[in-house]
């Protein structure tokens, strides 16, 4: 083997879960929607005991479904049952929240602007945060309110918003948005293994026993799915956010969350309406509108925060060059973001930007206005302390050209 042989393990372990998360995600997301759909399509059957049917025709063949609104009067010799999708989704996204967001606490979760707390304190807020979710979920759906699924989704949004504004005070933005993803990505796996399956098993074992089986099990794991599919454009949302620092960038990146999160649910209520052939128009109109108030808040938060001058009222010069940033580039960017980067928490120049000459910050100066100028999400934590008057220098010599 070649001395400059090595395995940078970390890397692949890394890439091997998001590839497992994204791919037992789109299983789990794609059979919940399918299930709702065939749900809601359902027709009275022309015969026999099944209370809906439906047929379909995909990929050159028919197919014929049939639901029985408890169980059939038998069981079936092939059953087949839909929850390992969840369980790795969960899994794997638990492994990576850990592998970067509590292992690398001090650089991917802490923001010491914020609150000066060490590494175990994040993450025990961070697991905190997720056990105290589910106990206020499932306490929810074991209240009365269970049987008014508008106020206990209302009350649970208002929860999650509230933890979103809480963990925005501990955390940085990004990190924040992803707990809020963890928390509500694991009340829907709660719900798949504590609730939805548990349940299932207790009806197959009826039948098996030759008994009736309880109907309020199905009610119970149907009203649990139902909630899921509801909580999936929101979580789908924060997986991809951070791809999008205009988002959690914001002055108030919890206020963000909450609309751009209320769109996805009214996204999700239209499709649902569409499947059950109901009218549309109305939730169609609050959908584009909430997502009308999204884009336009972060416009107007953005044009607000503008800043001329930087901080202290001292005038820029009237033309910068490279030389006038470079300093700040070497102070607060290039440990990261070289060819070698000298962090020992980065092993790669982060997305592939280099800013280590004047070519590469040239030709990167749209993404180091929108990452560290516009949302002051970069350096992550700030732990390098980066001014508003230094990013404020980097944003004028953008607008003014970039000059060499």
């Amino acid at each position: 083997m070649s001395p400059g042989f090595v395995i940078d393990w970390g890397e692949w372990i890394n890439l091997a879960l998001r590839w497992l998360h994204l791919t037992a995600g789109i299983a789990w997301i794609g059979s919940s929607f399918y299930f709702v759909w065939l749900d809601n399509h359902l027709r009275p059957p022309a015969q026999g005991e099944a209370s809906g049917e439906l047929w379909s025709v995909h990929g050159g063949g028919f197919y014929h479904n049939e639901k029985y609104l408890v169980a059939p009067a038998k069981m079936p010799a092939d059953l087949h049952w839909f929850k390992w999708e969840a369980y790795f989704t969960w899994i794997s996204g638990f492994s990576l929240l850990v592998l970067i967001y509590w292992i690398g606490a001090e650089t991917y979760l802490v923001d010491p602007a914020k609150a000066r707390i060490s590494q175990w304190d994040a993450i025990a807020i961070a697991a905190g945060a997720l056990f105290v979710g589910w106990a206020v979920y499932d306490g929810l759906c074991h209240s009365p309110l269970r049987k008014d699924n508008r106020w206990l989704g209302l009350i649970w949004f208002a929860f999650l918003v509230f933890a979103a504004w809480f963990l925005n005070t501990v955390f940085n933005a990004r990190g924040a948005y992803l707990h809020v993803g963890a928390m509500i990505g694991s009340v829907m796996v709660g719900n798949v293994f504590f609730i939805i399956i548990p349940n299932q098993r207790k009806v197959v074992a009826a039948l098996m026993a030759g008994q009736e089986p309880d109907p309020k099990l199905g009610a119970a794991a149907k009203l649990r799915s139902v909630h899921n599919n509801y909580m999936t454009l929101p979580v789908l949302f924060i997986m991809v956010s951070h791809h999008y620092p205009m988002t959690y960038g914001a002055r108030y990146p919890w206020v963000v969350l909450a609309l751009l999160g209320a769109t996805g649910i009214a996204v999700r209520h239209v499709f649902n309406l569409r499947h059950r052939d109901a009218p549309t128009g109305v939730a169609m109109a609050v959908a584009a509108g909430l997502a009308l108030v999204s884009v336009t808040y972060v416009s107007l938060e953005k044009g607000a925060t503008a800043e001329p001058a930087p901080a202290g009222g001292e005038a820029l010069p009237p033309r910068l060059t490279y030389a006038d940033i470079e300093p700040i580039l070497t102070k607060h960017c290039t440990s990261c973001h070289e060819a070698r980067p000298t962090n020992p928490a980065v092993t790669a120049p982060p997305l592939g930007v280099v800013l280590d000459s004047y070519q590469s910050a040239s030709a990167h100066a749209a993404k180091i206005k929108a990452m560290a100028v516009d949302s002051e999400v970069m350096p992550l934590g700030n732990a390098t302390g980066m001014t508003r008057a230094e990013r404020d220098r980097l944003g004028a010599w953008i607008d003014q050209g970039t000059l060499p």
